[in-house]
């Protein structure tokens, strides 16, 4: 319920008092975003004034904006490897902070291929929660109701390392989930959620989602919203219950856990709230053993209003999936961060998917923006190794152009941020490979080779020129291929990623593959493959 408070937002009004001073923030924050970016600007320069990193460069102790522009490089991770690789290896001097570096967050490497360990002080979690203690009061302006129930979000822990200096090297929500904010966070009524800590917190995969499925069930009609990082989290999620409600059926019948649960903790904390519920197996039974599948998770859990989970960029491709498996639930993207940063939230969350915007928070680090130019690579920088165009700062950024995003964090990062596909050179003219994995709702339907041979050329029409002229005038690419494998090759992938050190949080199917034990378990899965039936459309004129 609504409530009348003094703190009212142009948001909309709160559902509490607490909700009321949130929403208060977020306007202060976005309304004076000049003046908390400059802010933040001069207290990241101030504090970390005597760093290494710093006094080379000859700021002298300013802490303008104009100077910090003039002076200071746009760079990228590569070029603070030699400082990092100091701080791994026990160099404790003020290299890029003044405050001391408590760990290392790693990168899931799924993104950019390889994993990079960014450096973080212990105040970056304190900006963590507080970006999200915002997501709720901003949901609850949405959707009512949801301090009536609990959440069903599965969130895992990834084990640690050590870099050889002693310091802690593990993915940021592994460090957030381990922290006491986390760990000790006060009752919120509209922030519960049907997994405990043990089972959040337990460094075993299997033994983690087995008991937070296992809750979600027996809790099964107090869960109105699901969730996890990512889409593909999510859609891993249904396949695990997929292979197992047999099993989880039989502990909620007899009372008694799955012998394969051994951690101690998790054992006893799930031990002490299982009693038998022969009712309940019955309906597992009954609904997971059809062979339809589409709306499992409204069948499950009938009170469900959204599904909570990041559906842009690379796991846009899933959104289909989750529309089946949901019955078309509205899809929320509450929040953009990073391994480096957390930069925003969403303040429409039940927007469309293709209307995802983000509000970026100005207190949570500096921010820049490097316009985008068809010129430069990925980096930002052009070949020839020239200055890149002017940063445009975050209240001069204009509606319809493509930016990429610079930031320069409390912990003295100053960094560029920035279905699956194979190029396949061993055939003459190479050739692109793209696999895919089938959601089929009627096996006596699949598409056929025709269809699939359309898709392909359908495909190859939407590619860019240079393609194109590559396939027509200069025959220096073959025809397409579409190489359809079995289902569950890309969990056999999600699964590969993880036993070499990926998150399941953070973890997203690579566009493109080359590593030779990704090649063979995909070729090894394919259940037929499709070519291009014609040439794509290009003309010299056709430029676009």
């Amino acid at each position: 319920m609504a409530v009348d408070s003094p703190l009212s937002s142009p948001l909309g009004p709160p559902a509490c008092e607490k909700d009321a001073k949130a929403l208060q923030f977020i306007e202060e924050m976005t309304r004076n975003a000049e003046s908390v970016q400059q802010r933040a600007l001069a207290e990241i320069l101030s504090r970390n004034a005597q760093t290494e990193y710093l006094t080379r460069f000859q700021l002298n102790g300013a802490t303008d904006r104009e100077t910090f522009k003039s002076k200071l490089p746009v760079i990228t991770y590569e070029d603070l490897q030699p400082e990092i690789h100091r701080i791994a290896n026990g160099d404790r001097s003020a290299i890029l902070s003044a405050h001391p570096i408590s760990e290392f967050l790693t990168s899931s490497g799924t993104s950019a291929g390889e994993r990079k360990l960014m450096p973080t002080i212990k105040e970056e979690l304190d900006r963590r929660q507080l970006l999200y203690s915002l997501l709720m009061p901003v949901m609850n302006l949405y959707v009512a109701g949801l301090d009536k129930g609990k959440g069903l979000y599965f969130l895992f822990v990834k084990s640690e390392t050590r870099t050889p200096g002693g310091l802690l090297a593990r993915p940021v929500l592994t460090s957030y989930y381990k922290s006491d904010h986390f760990k000790t966070r006060p009752y919120d009524p509209y922030n519960v959620y049907t997994s405990p800590n043990e089972a959040i917190l337990c460094p075993d995969s299997f033994q983690s989602m087995y008991t937070q499925m296992l809750c979600g069930l027996l809790d099964r009609h107090q869960v109105l919203r699901l969730g996890a990082v990512f889409a593909s989290g999510l859609l891993r999620a249904i396949r695990f219950l997929q292979l197992n409600w047999r099993q989880l059926a039989h502990d909620m019948e007899t009372g008694s856990l799955n012998s394969k649960i051994t951690d101690p903790s998790l054992r006893e904390c799930i031990v002490k709230t299982l009693k038998p519920n022969p009712e309940l197996a019955q309906f597992v039974r009954h609904e997971c053993s059809k062979d339809d599948w589409e709306g499992i998770i409204v069948r499950i859990w009938p009170n469900t209003k959204y599904l909570d989970v990041i559906v842009t960029g690379a796991m846009a491709q899933y959104i289909p999936t989750l529309d089946y498996y949901s019955g078309g639930l509205p899809l929320a993207c509450t929040m953009y961060a990073s391994s480096e940063c957390y930069f925003g939230l969403n303040l429409n969350p039940m927007c469309k998917p293709s209307e995802v915007s983000y509000t970026i928070m100005p207190n949570m680090a500096y921010f820049e923006f490097l316009p985008h130019e068809p010129n430069l690579n990925s980096t930002g920088f052009d070949f020839t190794h020239e200055l890149p165009s002017k940063l445009v700062d975050l209240v001069d950024v204009e509606v319809g152009k493509e930016y990429e995003l610079v930031i320069t964090t409390y912990a003295g990062l100053c960094s560029v941020v920035e279905y699956t596909s194979h190029a396949d050179t061993k055939t003459i003219p190479g050739h692109y490979v793209v696999y895919w994995e089938l959601l089929v709702k009627d096996s006596t339907n699949s598409p056929d080779n025709d269809t699939l041979e359309q898709c392909c050329l359908a495909m190859e029409e939407s590619l860019n020129s240079v393609y194109r002229q590559g396939r027509v005038a200069d025959n220096s690419i073959g025809p397409l291929e579409i190489r359809v494998v079995k289902n569950g090759t890309f969990e056999e992938l999600m699964d590969y990623a993880i036993s070499r050190g990926a998150s399941i949080n953070q973890y997203k199917v690579p566009r493109c593959v080359n590593f030779t034990p990704i090649m063979e378990l995909l070729d090894s899965r394919v259940l037929s493959a499709h070519f291009s039936p014609a040439l794509p459309h290009w003309s010299p004129e056709r430029s676009q």
